[in-house]
Formats: structure tokens, sequence, C-alpha cells
């Protein structure tokens, strides 16, 4: 018993130091995962990180000003979906913190990310090079393409927005 024991453990212990084939299937792909800002190019475009990320958004209009409506809407769906793994920080809880993205991803990488989450950590590179960072999966949040634009105005406010 405590040999079968001894032999699935480090078969467990193998299994999960073996964490580093994505990055090495990555950048045996031509892929750039030092610029995680959503600008990397690549050499194969099915594995591009386009700026924009994957998924329906792709023309997001931001005002100069806050909207006031969406920042209130927003603040209700931090404190009830995403404070308990997101600061406002640049601190990382389970998820990264929140300062600063607005001014290193697109509005468009937000909102596809946060409405399509599973699509952008299969195909987008920055999304990919988080969750190595993170070690865990942003689970679906079922947010609504209005609910997706209040949290990036949310953002934008913590961001220092006005």
């Amino acid at each position: 018993m405590k040999k079968t024991l001894i032999i699935i453990s480090a078969l467990a212990f193998l299994y999960a130091c073996s964490g580093n084939e994505q990055k090495k299937e990555t950048e045996s792909k031509g892929l750039d995962t030092k610029d995680l800002t959503g600008d990397s190019k690549s050499s194969d475009t099915k594995y591009a990180d386009d700026s924009k990320g994957v998924g329906k958004f792709t023309n997001v209009q931001v005002g100069e000003h806050l909207d006031k409506a969406m920042l209130e809407t927003g603040t209700k769906i931090y404190d009830l979906k995403c404070s308990s793994c997101h600061k406002l920080t640049s601190e990382k809880l389970v998820g990264p913190g929140w300062k600063g993205v607005t001014s290193r991803r697109k509005a468009e990488w937000v909102m596809n990310f946060v409405t399509n989450t599973d699509e952008m950590l299969n195909k987008n590179v920055a999304a990919q090079a988080m969750l190595e960072e993170c070690l865990v999966r942003m689970p679906n949040q079922n947010l609504s393409e209005a609910d997706a634009r209040s949290i990036y105005e949310f953002m934008r406010k913590n961001d220092g927005g006005n």
C-alpha cells in the first residue's frame, strides 16, 4: 500500500511540474509572450494575440467622461461578482489586480474576456499568460453586453477617469 501511495505521489508531482508545456508550445509557434499589452504579433495568425481579444466586441465607443449610470451598475457588479477575486490595486488576489487595466487593455479586450472567458483563455496569448501567472481560470460570470460595458466603466473610474 505504501509503495502504491509513493508511486502515485511521485506521478502526481511529475505531472504538476510539467506545466510549462503550453509555454514551450507557444514559443515553438513563434509567439511573443513578452508583450502582454495585447499588441503582440505572431508568425502564426491562428494563434495571434489580437489587441481586441476573441469575441463579439470589435468596436466599443468609450466617451471622454464616465457614464454615471454605467458606473453605478459596474460598481454593483464588481461588489457582487468580482471583488472576491480581484482587488482594485495592482495586488493579485485570486485573479490579477485591476489598477491600470484600462491603460494596458482596450475596452474590446476586457469586454471580450469577461463575456467570453473560455475562448479567450484558449486563443489569446495575453489571457493565457495571465492564467499561467494566476493559475486559476476565471469562471463564466454570465455577464450581458451591458454588464461588460458597465464593468469597463467601473475600471475606468478605478484608473482615475472622470
